[in-house]
């Protein structure tokens, strides 16, 4: 991620408003029928198209790739064995993968809380290396670092507006809260990335 699109993310709610959803079509319901009849060839396109969508998801809700990898891999599965008894025209099967997928990812985000403080994995550093501005490698490190810091519901608000690109109105929906409950989550997890990246700009020690 370019500086610029780190601007772009805290910088504007207008980022995350994408509008009104589309009248209700599902792009995956032929893909799904076909998966359910034991298509291999449309098994592989289904992992094709949908494990690097889940393995962004679970890698920006979890901050591990191993664990976001087995996240992914389960949610494909889940989906395998949905597709022979999925009914079209109730809800977006893309939708349902993200519910299933941010399920699995809420139980291991548990599970951790459970874990003494001390058992935690260490995270890399990821803060710039000194006497030099941030390359684009740092930028990203430091938004998800940002981003691992954010509290959980905020966390998904921003992953699911901006990186998975789903509208205010389907990520509403898929959290189970108002539109205007979103934007707020969105609101205040932008703030909290500007103070988070602001730290990591050129010149920003000992201003």
């Amino acid at each position: 991620m370019t500086a610029a699109a780190v601007l772009d993310l805290t910088g504007h709610a207008a980022t995350f408003a994408r509008g009104r959803m589309a009248p209700f079509a599902d792009p995956d319901e032929d893909l799904v029928r076909r998966v359910g009849q034991g298509d291999p060839a449309a098994t592989q396109a289904m992992v094709a198209r949908k494990l690097p969508r889940m393995l962004a998801l679970a890698q920006r809700m979890l901050g591990d790739a191993a664990e976001a990898e087995d996240v992914a891999q389960e949610t494909l599965l889940r989906a395998w064995r949905q597709a022979p008894r999925w009914v079209g025209g109730k809800a977006r099967f893309d939708t349902w993968l993200h519910r299933v997928a941010l399920n699995l990812c809420y139980d291991r985000l548990r599970r951790r809380r459970e874990i003494p403080t001390d058992a935690v994995p260490e995270r890399r550093d990821e803060g710039p290396a000194p006497d030099r501005g941030l390359l684009a490698a740092d930028v990203g490190a430091a938004v998800n670092g940002a981003l691992a810091r954010l509290p959980d519901r905020q966390r998904e608000a921003i992953v699911l507006c901006h990186y998975q690109e789903l509208s205010n109105i389907e990520a509403a929906a898929l959290m189970e809260i108002s539109v205007e409950a979103l934007e707020s989550l969105l609101s205040r997890g932008r703030r909290a990335l500007r103070a988070a990246l602001a730290e990591h700009r050129p010149g920003a020690e000992g201003a």
